[in-house]
Parts: structure tokens; sequence; C-alpha cells
């Protein structure tokens, strides 16, 4: 009787999860067929990594689901898996690193002739010969992807030169423009392959990481920097990466010009560039242009916008507190900079976005400013766009109404201003060519 009653009970205990699990799968399912249906926009430039995958291999293990960072980029439909929210794919490949059967492939768009996003081979160069192009200006906003680009585009060029090469006085094997992760991965491999080198930044070391909010998480994925290896935390503060560089810089091999702004670069008929700064002429066998994409911050022409308490880089949030903020924005750097200064003492902050709802950031910051919300410690007023600056205040358009909000700062997310006049200028093609070049 007593086995009896314990079969009867593991049968009824097997049945319930049974119908939990299919119960589960059924509202992710339905979840993500409504995400299908309404996440259709994914602007013509933009230009990236995104899944592929093979639903003839996939054997609906549900694995790619379950290791995204970003939440609902796939789902599964049907007992199969499918790419629902292809535009908040960011590139971390853990989805077809979870594939047990190679279903996954991660794919990049090509960009639409006249796209505003320049040319590349699967070899990072341009429509210029020998002259590359290396992350985020790429089209993918993402570390690790800097990194491996860095790292690659420097063994592609190491291939070319060879062994038989001669080295002529005064030009450099190559030159590589920004010491971002990007610029600072290829110098690494540029000293491991024992080319010779410089690496010219118009800032410090760093590059845009260097100006991105304390403490902010940078990455989730472990990078590998050529020399040195893995850095295996999965969770990668600004401080520690800067830490890191920081060490980089100690050594004698590496080779950087700070505070040097690229204003020209020319290929002579011998096939040497000649790049210039303010101050000084380099020649080069090749180029690699790894600037980012972010250029100047990008300014929305409103009157009282060049008001002091107007910015458009957030670095330290602990130094303003008890003050009415404005943040204006709808990516993760505006959501991660509302976050930060709502938690100071005594902040009334506001996020504007010109949107009804927010379209694309990082799932982890989704949830944070849920609960903010719901905590009133945040508020978010979408489908508005500021109208005026003033002294102790600023206009925003509501729903086409104007509205007065008491401020004492406000900081600018609206991207920057990428380098695409300058790629222009010295003649790098966007878009895709009539005819693809060759390596040498």
């Amino acid at each position: 009787m007593d086995t009896f009653v314990t079969l009867f009970l593991a049968f009824a205990v097997i049945v319930f999860f049974v119908i939990y699990y299919v119960r589960q799968l059924s509202l992710r399912e339905g979840k993500a067929r409504r995400t299908a249906a309404h996440f259709t926009f994914r602007p013509e430039t933009s230009y990236g990594l995104h899944p592929y995958i093979d639903s003839s291999q996939c054997i609906g293990c549900a694995s790619c689901t379950t290791v995204c960072p970003e939440g609902d980029v796939l789902a599964m439909l049907g007992g199969r898996a499918f790419v629902v929210n292809e535009q908040k794919c960011i590139g971390h490949e853990r989805c077809a690193e979870a594939c047990p059967v190679g279903a996954i492939a991660m794919v990049k768009d090509t960009p639409k002739s006249g796209a505003e996003t320049p040319y590349l081979t699967s070899e990072h160069e341009t429509t210029i010969q020998n002259l590359f192009i290396v992350g985020e200006l790429g089209g993918l906003p993402l570390i690790r992807n800097a990194v491996n680009e860095g790292r690659q585009c420097i063994d592609n060029i190491a291939k070319r030169i060879g062994t038989a090469h001669t080295r002529c006085p005064g030009v450099y094997d190559v030159l590589i423009v920004g010491a971002g992760p990007a610029g600072i991965s290829a110098s690494l491999r540029a000293i491991e392959r024992k080319l010779r080198y410089i690496t010219i930044e118009r800032d410090e070391v760093g590059g845009t990481v260097a100006k991105f909010p304390r403490q902010k998480v940078i990455t989730t994925t472990p990078l590998e920097f050529p020399l040195y290896g893995k850095l295996n935390k999965t969770e990668l503060p600004k401080e520690h990466l800067l830490a890191f560089w920081d060490m980089v810089l100690n050594r004698a091999e590496f080779n950087v010009c700070t505070d040097s702004i690229v204003t020209a670069i020319q290929k002579s008929a011998d096939g040497i560039f000649s790049i210039a700064t303010a101050t000084q002429q380099f020649r080069a066998r090749h180029v690699v242009l790894a600037t980012g994409r972010a250029g100047n911050p990008r300014k929305l022409g409103v009157n009282g916008e060049h008001l002091s308490k107007v910015m458009y880089r957030l670095i330290d949030a602990h130094q303003y507190q008890n003050k009415n903020i404005l943040v204006i924005g709808g990516g993760d750097s505006a959501v991660e900079a509302a976050l930060a200064l709502a938690q100071q003492k005594g902040n009334r902050v506001t996020l504007s976005y010109r949107r009804p709802e927010f379209m694309r950031i990082k799932e982890r910051n989704a949830k944070c400013i849920r609960e903010f919300i719901d905590k009133r410690r945040l508020r978010v007023v979408f489908n508005s766009v500021p109208l005026e600056f003033r002294h102790d205040s600023v206009i925003l358009s509501v729903d086409g109404r104007p509205r007065k909000l008491s401020n004492d700062y406000a900081w600018i997310f609206a991207g920057g201003t990428p380098p695409n006049e300058f790629l222009k200028k010295i003649g790098v093609g966007f878009g895709v060519p009539q005819v693809e070049l060759t390596a040498q």
C-alpha cells in the first residue's frame, strides 16, 4: 500500500511539472510571437552581426534562447528556435557557441548601396587597398568584437607583409589610428608579430571607454588580448579594464602618440600612405582606423543648449545630489545615466524619450528601469522632446503639448557624429562598391 501511494504521489508530481513546463513553453511561445509581430524596425544604416538559424538542423533544445544576455532576441516557436527580435542583437555570439549541433551561424548584414556605413571586405579592408577599419566604426558596438577584429586585422596584414618584406627607412609596417579596445588589441598584436608600428590617439589611451561612467560594466563576456591572454571575468567594470591598459602602457614596446588628431591620409603611387597630424607626418604601408563612431556628441539644436548645465557625458554620478535632473535619450547610455543619477541622495530624475517605448536596450537595463519606475525612484516621459533649456527649468513637448519642468542639470544622449565626412574625404567608399578590391 505504501509503495502504491509513493508511486501515485511521484506520478502526480511528474504530471504537475509536465503540465507546468508545457504551460510555460506555451506562454513563452505566445510572448515570442507577439514580440516577433511587434519588433519589425531595423534601420537600413545599421550593420552588424546577428544569428542565422538553420531550422532543418535545429533540434529544439532551447540552449540558444537561455544563454542570450539580451533576453528575447531568440525564442522557441513550434519546437524550433527562431530570431524574433533581431534589432536587439549586439553580436554576443553565445547562442552560436551554445548550439550543440552547429545550427546557428553569426552573419553580418550587407548595407544597401549608398548606406552611411563604410564598405568592408571580410578582412576589414575598405575600398582603399591596405586601409582597414576595425571595431565600432565598422558598425558593431561591442567591445569583444572590437578586440577580436583588431587582432585579426593585424594577422591579415602580417600575412600580406610576409617574411621577405624589405623595410624602408621612415616607413612603418602599420599605423593604427585610435587607442580604444580595437586599437590596443591591434597594437599588442603588432608587437607580438614583430611589426614596425605606431598608434595615434586623439585623447587618452582607452578612447571612449575612459569617458564611461564610474563602475560601468562594459562587457559581460571574457576578453582575450594578444600577449596577455584572457581576462576571464564575465562582468568587467570600466576601472578594471583601464587598470589593465595602464599596465599595457608600461610596456617599452607600446608605441603610442596621444593628444594627436589625424587630419589627412593620402596614398601615393608607390602604395605608401602619408598620415598627417597638426604637428607630425608619418608614412606607413598599412593603416588601421580604430577610432569608433562616437566622434563629437550629437547636439539637438534646441534653444538654451549652450548653457553650462547641459552636458553630453556623465563620468561620476556621485557629484550630483539633491538636484532636479533631466536625461534625454532612449538607448543604454541614457538609461544607465538616469539609473545612476536616480540612486544619488535627493535627486529627482526624469528620462525623456521621443518614442512611445524603449526600442533597443539591454535586458538588465530594461529590468532595472522598470523597477525604478515602479518604486517611483525615476520618472520616464515617452513621446517627448526638449523645446528649450532655461537656467532653472526645461520645456518639453509631450505628445505635442509643452510641459515645464524644474531643472538644475540636463544630459543629452543622442549618439555621436560619426567621422563619415573625414572617411569620404580620404576616399573611403560607402555601401556596396561596383568592384570588390583584392589583396596585394
